[in-house]
């Protein structure tokens, strides 16, 4: 059934406001939730966080005081609305479990986004970055054995797959490298706006969240290896953010925004299966129709267009989060060795990629190399879930 959010009306703006006791939600069960709603509660986490920074990014470049309070008044929800999503998470589970499921969020938002993206040129962006984040997941759950003594087929059940992807220590680049081309605003699919919003701002909030909780292990090993996929992080929002045409107004960027949460609220609510998480999606999504009605009111009266002209007429399909197990394994059968150079991608390690490497080294090994080498040590094999059968690459399979 068609959902057109132009159309529809939510809860005023003034009645949005919650209590400290309405905030104060309660969390998943770690041990009885669908990995799936913990998927969902991470990339909403993402997408709030998002919302916040860019209008207050916005609100410094604004010299319309009228507009500056507007946007204050929205965003103060927005704030609320992040605090109740993210306070949706478990105390109890650890840093390193709440890291895997934020990886499991990379994997499987990407893949579903590169499958569903319309533009070669901004799905190969999507496909490159998930077999970095595969790398990542596989890299995080032998930390994981190591420091918990936990398997991480706890957190993904079976899901998504726990093997080698491109090779962490390739995902280190010129960060010339990393930018790549922009869509064009005027002659893209909206869904390719949606996508790009999408995927940067679930990479930054993993950026966000790697650079801040990495300190708190005690570990050595822990802390390098969250100190060297935490830049890589940065990496990829230099990557996907850059895939965003910077010609686009302020407004037309805030109209994108709000339009963006109105679809992933909707999706989200469309295949929640917790009665209690999906009570928070359809409330937030009530709350930002009317955040979108106000955003295309700013941008009929600034820039003088109408929203219909930026956004699609309704939401596109819903997004969904599934196993993407078979794409990825045809991802990593073809793609592994590609790198990128200037805007495009390569498969040889050209000078500018061989001066990063040499200089981040410095004859060296990267921690997530070492954090391998020290759970063969411990365990006298590697962790890996291959719920499909062998590495569809025979370099990368298991030998021991």
């Amino acid at each position: 059934m068609s959902f057109n959010p132009l159309e529809q009306r939510g809860i005023p703006l003034d009645r949005q406001m919650r209590t400290w006791r309405e905030l104060d939600v309660q969390p998943i069960d770690p041990d009885r939730c669908d990995p799936y709603t913990r998927c969902r509660i991470i990339t909403m986490n993402g997408i709030e966080i998002e919302a916040v920074l860019f209008s207050h990014h916005m609100a410094r470049h604004c010299p319309d005081q009228d507009v500056r309070r507007q946007l204050a008044q929205t965003r103060a929800v927005e704030a609320q609305q992040q605090k109740a999503v993210n306070w949706l998470l478990p105390g109890v589970a650890s840093v390193l479990e709440t890291t895997i499921a934020y990886e499991q969020v990379a994997v499987d938002l990407t893949a579903w986004v590169a499958r569903m993206e319309p533009d070669p040129y901004l799905r190969q962006a999507y496909q490159f970055g998930l077999l970095e984040d595969f790398d990542h997941l596989y890299r995080y759950a032998n930390l994981y054995e190591m420091i918990e003594h936990r398997k991480a087929e706890e957190i993904v059940q079976g899901l998504t797959e726990i093997m080698p992807g491109r090779p962490t220590k390739y995902h280190h680049r010129d960060p010339t490298d990393n930018v790549r081309d922009p869509y064009d605003r005027s002659r893209t699919d909206p869904l390719s706006k949606l996508h790009a919003l999408t995927i940067m701002s679930a990479e930054q909030q993993t950026m966000n969240f790697y650079l801040n909780v990495g300190p708190q292990y005690m570990e050595p090993i822990a802390r390098q290896l969250y100190q060297e996929i935490g830049l890589i992080e940065e990496e990829h929002v230099t990557h996907y953010e850059s895939l965003v045409d910077p010609g686009e107004t302020w407004w037309e960027q805030l109209v994108n925004h709000e339009y963006n949460e109105c679809y992933l609220y909707h999706s989200f609510m469309e295949q929640e299966p917790d009665p209690k998480v999906k009570a928070v999606w359809e409330l937030h999504l009530n709350m930002e129709l009317e955040h979108l009605r106000i955003a295309c009111d700013l941008m009929r009266r600034n820039d003088g267009r109408e929203p219909e002209e930026v956004v699609a007429p309704e939401l596109p399909n819903v997004l969904t989060f599934e196993p993407n197990k078979g794409y990825v394994r045809e991802l990593l059968a073809t793609q592994i060795d590609l790198t990128t150079l200037g805007t495009g991608y390569v498969r040889e390690a050209h000078e500018r990629f061989q001066a990063m490497q040499a200089l981040l080294n410095d004859g060296d090994r990267p921690p997530s190399e070492r954090v391998m080498e020290q759970h063969r040590d411990m365990f006298g094999r590697e962790y890996r879930l291959e719920t499909e059968g062998e590495h569809p690459m025979p370099s990368l399979r298991s030998h021991d």
